[in-house]
């Protein structure tokens, strides 16, 4: 079954690093749905390509066609032009993310995915309604570790900063 899907997505962070969220509108001719999460400590950019991920995860047909709009460079533009076909191939060294470029390309490749960038805070509804759901998620309590960030940028630490002399 193919079906059409407008995805909105919109990932936040209260510092960079720091608590972070994702939100999500999914939209048929028939249905909505909305989604969101929060993270202890993550990026901005890995809270907007994680949006993206669990949108995708979420669909329940294969070979859907699906329109994203997002209010990221980082995400719009290594799909669209084709930045991260070549990191895959180079085996994504010296990249950042990675665990979420791989488990992106994994659920893109099921379906048929255009990007549209639009500038974020400018009145699009879908787009503003992400930024308030990621928000939200972010700034809510007893929040998960986003395990990906924690094994990238600090395993072996054991202070959130570096002690000097």
């Amino acid at each position: 079954m193919n079906k059409k899907i407008t995805i909105f997505t919109d990932g936040a962070a209260k510092g960079n690093p720091g608590p972070g969220g994702y939100g999500i509108v999914l939209q048929t001719d028939k249905h909505k749905k909305e989604l969101s999460q929060g993270y202890r400590k993550t990026t901005n950019n890995r809270m907007e390509l994680l949006a993206v991920i669990v949108a995708l995860e979420t669909l329940k047909f294969k070979d859907s066609e699906v329109v994203i709009y997002t209010d990221s460079k980082y995400v719009a533009d290594a799909v669209s032009k084709g930045w991260v076909f070549e990191w895959e191939r180079k085996g994504f060294k010296k990249k950042k993310n990675t665990d979420l470029w791989k488990r992106f390309l994994g659920i893109y490749r099921q379906h048929k995915v255009k990007f549209i960038w639009v500038e974020g805070h400018s009145g699009i509804p879908g787009n503003e309604r992400c930024d308030r759901l990621a928000v939200e998620a972010a700034g809510q309590a007893y929040l998960p570790e986003d395990k990906g960030y924690i094994m990238e940028n600090e395993a072996g630490k054991l202070f959130d900063r570096d002690l000097q002399d």
